[in-house]
């Protein structure tokens, strides 16, 4: 049989309610009395019925996070930083994969979970202002990734137009002049794609250099085919860069190994920058420099938001907070530096 509260009480000496206040983090409980209840605690083992204590709330205790590929690193490793954050709220997280599909996203977005979670994180690929704006699910929503929407729902992401440029601002800082962009995209203008694009062509403006649009490379994908085959298509018209600025790391390390079949080297010949600081971009045989945005602070800052919002007190406007990022200069852009790995953010 588990620990109660009753057992709990009888312990520390006290009431089962003053247990009841501690383990729910009441503020009126005195540090004396909140110090004396945690040792019974931790002494007897008591684990609280974290089921019991959201249906108390008419909650179920569980949040959705809804990403778009399980196969790209970059959200493995997101999803599992939004699963840290929200035990720390007590939360389960269920995670669900919307392939990039607009029908998936509205499907998701719409609520067709809403018996089962309490509120959603979502970061869509296709979706639109005016279908987040035709919403009518009432759990909280709040968004994730790089693409602008004017809805009223917290919207958590980095500024890539800036990240952006301090990626270009670094290739052009080691001598760089012909930067490629790979991973562009048609489409609306509002796409992560389009706006690490937009920082390209600002920061080779800003230096002095015309963008070269020749050496811009739309692709079909983000993963590494599509960044082997965008570097293949360069260097066959002979349009050969001395660096390369990569929508994202997957597509970078696509695009090196084109280099090097080519019998170039990196970053002598051609020096590469990626996006994203997945795991693998650590471990290549050249590692690779990197964009790298905040991850935990990402998931953090979208399940506070998320918890905020389910706890029926007042909420302000919809929220846009810029979870930093910075550079992480590796091999593919300075000659003979050492792969040391870089400390968690």
């Amino acid at each position: 049989m588990g620990v109660s509260l009753k057992d709990v009480a009888h312990r520390a000496g006290v009431s089962i309610k003053t247990v009841s206040n501690v383990v729910n983090n009441y503020q009126h409980v005195t540090p004396a009395m909140r110090a004396k209840v945690q040792k019974a605690i931790d002494e007897l083992g008591y684990r609280p019925n974290l089921t019991a204590r959201h249906l108390r709330k008419g909650r179920t205790g569980i949040i959705a996070l809804a990403v778009p590929e399980f196969g790209n690193p970059y959200f493995a490793e997101l999803a599992g930083a939004v699963v840290d954050a929200a035990a720390r709220h007590d939360y389960t997280v269920l995670v669900d994969h919307t392939a990039g599909l607009r029908e998936k996203e509205l499907l998701v977005s719409q609520g067709f979970r809403s018996h089962v979670i309490d509120g959603l994180i979502l970061s869509p690929i296709h979706l639109e202002t005016e279908d987040l704006m035709a919403r009518t699910e009432t759990a909280p929503l709040v968004l994730l990734g790089e693409r602008e929407y004017e809805a009223p729902y917290d919207h958590i992401a980095i500024d890539n137009v800036a990240a952006s440029r301090e990626a270009v601002r670094h290739l052009i800082d080691n001598g760089h002049r012909r930067i490629a962009f790979l991973g562009s995209r048609t489409g609306r203008e509002r796409q992560p794609a389009h706006l690490r694009l937009r920082g390209w062509r600002e920061e080779l403006a800003a230096a002095g250099l015309e963008p070269d649009e020749s050496l811009v490379v739309v692709t079909d994908g983000y993963g590494r085919e599509d960044g082997a085959t965008a570097m293949a298509s360069l260097l066959d018209r002979g349009e050969r860069p001395d660096a390369v600025f990569a929508y994202n790391d997957l597509i970078a390390i696509g695009a090196m190994r084109t280099i090097t079949e080519r019998g170039l080297s990196i970053p002598d010949d051609i020096a590469v920058v990626g996006f994203d600081d997945i795991e693998e971009s650590r471990y290549g045989t050249t590692t690779l420099t990197t964009i790298a945005p905040d991850k935990e602070a990402i998931a953090r800052l979208a399940v506070d938001s998320l918890v905020e919002r389910l706890s029926g007190e007042p909420v302000s406007e919809p929220r846009r907070p810029r979870p930093g990022y910075r550079l992480i200069v590796r091999e593919s852009t300075a000659p003979g530096r050492a792969p040391a790995l870089p400390k968690d953010l």
